[in-house]
């Protein structure tokens, strides 16, 4: 049986961002496939009753410094978004609407999002911002928001979100291997695990 791992994501999350930064080398390492699933954070923290770290000060700040520890070791660039928090409600939908529409421009879009969330952070709050941040990676801004105002992909992020919440997701990553949850960019070494050892 093909291994995959299937990644439950928000732009929004910078842990989310993290994990996205090694995810493709676990999944080269062990021969596994790699699932987007675009879903929204939002939407799980509503359902499930959870709220962001940043909600309480003092984790917040930890949460932070902890995400920049990481980010020194797997040698990848970090910055914190003034900007944040940031409605990634359309972002997402464009992740869904190019995942249905245009499956071969997702990894771009996927990567030029997180780079203008967590890598040189822009306000993508601004639809001016995003429009620059997609002619900038080689995307039609107004054909990316088409996308995102489709009433099927709506549809498809809902789908995705609740199926998440029904899965037991609560936040932003979270991975499966099979039916093994792993929640957080911090639980990498299990998903690695996992993918290595001989199917029962």
């Amino acid at each position: 049986m093909d291994k995959s791992v299937e990644f439950y994501f928000d732009f929004g999350s910078p842990a989310a961002y993290l994990a996205y930064t090694q995810l493709p080398h676990v999944c080269a390492d062990t021969g596994a496939k790699l699932v987007w699933k675009p879903m929204l954070l939002g939407g799980v923290f509503q359902a499930t009753g959870n709220h962001s770290p940043t909600d309480i000060a003092p984790k917040g700040r930890y949460m932070n410094a902890d995400l920049k520890r990481f980010a020194e070791r797997y040698g990848v660039p970090y910055r914190f978004n003034s900007f944040f928090p940031i409605n990634t409600l359309m972002l997402m939908r464009g992740a869904t609407g190019l995942q249905m529409r245009d499956p071969e421009r997702l990894e771009a879009y996927i990567a030029a999002m997180f780079d203008a969330m967590w890598v040189e952070p822009k306000n993508m709050n601004d639809p001016e911002v995003v429009g620059a941040v997609l002619a900038q990676a080689g995307f039609d801004a107004q054909a990316v928001l088409a996308l995102a105002n489709d009433p099927a992909v709506k549809a498809q992020l809902k789908a995705c979100t609740q199926e998440a919440v029904g899965r037991g997701v609560f936040g932003a990553p979270t991975v499966f291997v099979g039916q093994t949850m792993f929640w957080g960019q911090d639980r990498l070494d299990f998903v690695r695990e996992a993918l290595i050892q001989p199917a029962h």
